[in-house]
């Protein structure tokens, strides 16, 4: 008895899993179609590879876009965490801006001589007990004491030798004496003032051996220098000619031996400079503080 084909044969489809595989018509044996198998299979293969080759660029894409956006937010985050190359050149100084800096250092102090140079700017009061003040004066070891005093307009009167003519011609102001005494031995200092520094000085280059200042004596300094040998000093600071006259109180000569005398007479010559030029020095700190 024969069996005849029921319905229309069915067709393999190698992504259908139940599908039937095609099977030649002429073999009674049923042997399958290897050549169609084979094709069937390359074009499996084909599909998958181009599967998977597609799916590769998409996610090659979609890395590519995660990193774009990671890039984008980086570039959006806080300013303050830019390095300092990323900040606008116009928020830098210019590298030709020269800084400025407040002052830090005290002005140049005042000169004191310039206030004993003129009588414009010489204004503080004077007198022989502010030039010469206390009873006694110590120069080192060396303490002298302080005697009689003596203040005049009429500079020629007292001083002697060439020293009026020449205090006259320079038009001498003022003239202050005073004395010191040490044992045996006398000074008298006398300071002349001008007007200005330039007659000063003309009254100390003009003057000579013979330009002395009068001794003074009177109270317990008895006469000195009236008739003897004496040695005699001439300088001057500012608007202030000085000089000094020293000797011995018994009337004995001086001789170059005698470096007592010699010593008295340069103390009480520093000592009339130190204290015309702290005259300078006050004068200029009340201008520096006003």
């Amino acid at each position: 008895m024969s069996y005849g084909q029921g319905g229309p044969q069915s067709q393999w489809d190698p992504w259908k899993p139940n599908s039937q595989q095609p099977w030649t018509s002429g073999d009674d044996g049923r042997t399958p179609d290897w050549a169609a198998l084979a094709e069937a299979s390359e074009t499996r293969n084909r599909r998958r590879r181009l599967f998977f080759i597609g799916g590769g660029v998409l996610a090659t894409v979609a890395i590519g876009t995660a990193v774009a956006m990671a890039v984008v937010s980086a570039n959006g985050s806080d300013e303050a965490n830019k390095p300092t190359s990323s900040v606008p050149a116009t928020g830098l100084p210019s590298a030709s801006t020269t800084p400025s800096f407040a002052p830090t250092s005290a002005p140049p102090p005042l000169d004191p001589k310039e206030f004993v140079a003129s009588k414009a700017k010489d204004t503080a009061p004077n007198g022989p007990d502010l030039l010469f003040p206390g009873t006694q004066l110590t120069m080192g070891s060396a303490v002298y004491k302080k005697g009689p005093k003596a203040d005049s307009t009429t500079c020629a009167t007292g001083v002697q030798g060439t020293l009026p003519k020449v205090l006259t011609a320079n038009d001498c102001t003022r003239l202050m004496r005073i004395t010191y005494t040490k044992g045996n031995i006398a000074v008298t200092v006398g300071v002349a003032v001008f007007d200005t520094e330039a007659q000063a000085l003309k009254v100390k280059s003009q003057a000579d051996k013979q330009s002395i200042v009068k001794a003074l004596t009177g109270g317990d300094v008895k006469t000195f220098c009236d008739g003897a040998i004496c040695r005699s000093t001439t300088n001057s600071y500012g608007r202030y000619a000085y000089f000094t006259i020293t000797g011995f109180t018994d009337a004995k000569d001086v001789t170059t031996k005698d470096t007592a005398v010699f010593a008295a007479g340069d103390d009480l010559a520093e000592f009339t400079f130190q204290r015309i030029r702290q005259r300078g020095e006050a004068q200029a700190s009340a201008a520096a503080a006003n």
